[in-house]
């Protein structure tokens, strides 16, 4: 498992393009009949993808985990990307099609990963976090999801959020987990931004067409940089930077966030004419 080290603050407006990449970006986590994980030091964070084709995939512990079994001390949320597929937790098989998203409690022994059709994998995007407590392995249908609409065509940012782990859903130890699918037209996400230095998050962008990109924007209000990302990469953001970005047409991302707490609001809004 490569360990990726986050930049501080300080480091971060000395960097290079490629510098910013290397440290904030994760690239090819979904590999068809692999299992790619990412250890990153913030806040404790695996980050990984999991593409079963013809055969099913074992999510086993690594050396730098130094643990007996993944989920030891570890809560794990599964949000497939892909085709039909299913998760198996110590024996129990859950169903998840698109978009339906897994929660695998602390404890857990056995973890695996299958797709229905190997020609039209599931794809299956990892966040594990540390946990302290043990909650029940459960499952949210995207259909049982209740949408919170949000922006205007006005502002390119008319979206749906799709909360799937978090205080009135899922039960977990720290995780918070869910996406946001942008309208047709839209493009803009997470506008006006914010910074929560209780927690850090990852995103996961998805459903971005082979042709089409999303900038993301990141670091200090009053220092922002981007990085150019393409279908299902991964970019973390440490408490200190703001996490938005544009696409050239629409797309969709998961969000997800460990740390001091669970609260979904728990945010410091930038105007943005504080932007620079």
């Amino acid at each position: 498992m490569k360990i990726v080290q986050m930049a501080d603050a300080v480091r971060y407006p000395r960097m290079t393009t490629a510098e910013l990449r290397e440290t904030f970006l994760l690239e090819g986590l979904f590999e068809e009949g692999k299992i790619e994980t990412r250890y990153v030091d913030v806040d404790r964070t695996v980050i990984g993808g999991a593409v079963p084709t013809s055969a099913s995939l074992t999510l086993d512990t690594a050396p730098e985990l130094r643990s007996e079994f993944f989920c030891e001390r570890r809560e794990l949320g599964v949000l497939n990307l892909g085709g039909a597929g299913t998760v198996t937790v110590d024996g129990k098989k859950f169903a998840l099609g698109k978009l339906d998203c897994l929660y695998v409690g602390r404890g857990s022994k056995a973890v695996s990963f299958a797709s229905d059709h190997a020609k039209s994998p599931a794809a299956f995007y990892l966040l594990s976090y540390l946990a302290h407590a043990e909650y029940p392995t459960a499952l949210k249908k995207f259909a049982e999801m209740e949408p919170v609409h949000l922006g205007s065509v006005e502002t390119c940012n008319k979206r749906s959020i799709y909360k799937a782990i978090f205080l009135d859903g899922l039960k977990s130890c720290q995780l918070v987990m869910g996406f946001t699918l942008l309208s047709e037209g839209s493009n803009w996400n997470t506008m006006p931004s914010h910074t929560h230095m209780r927690r850090s998050e990852v995103y996961c962008y998805f459903d971005v067409d082979d042709a089409q990109r999303v900038v993301h924007l990141m670091g200090p209000a009053d220092e922002t940089r981007h990085i150019v990302m393409k279908n299902r990469e991964v970019v973390v953001s440490p408490g200190w930077s703001i996490h938005s970005g544009v696409g050239t047409k629409a797309y969709g991302f998961c969000w997800g966030m460990g740390g001091e707490n669970q609260r979904y609001d728990d945010m410091d809004v930038i105007a943005i004419g504080d932007l620079k």
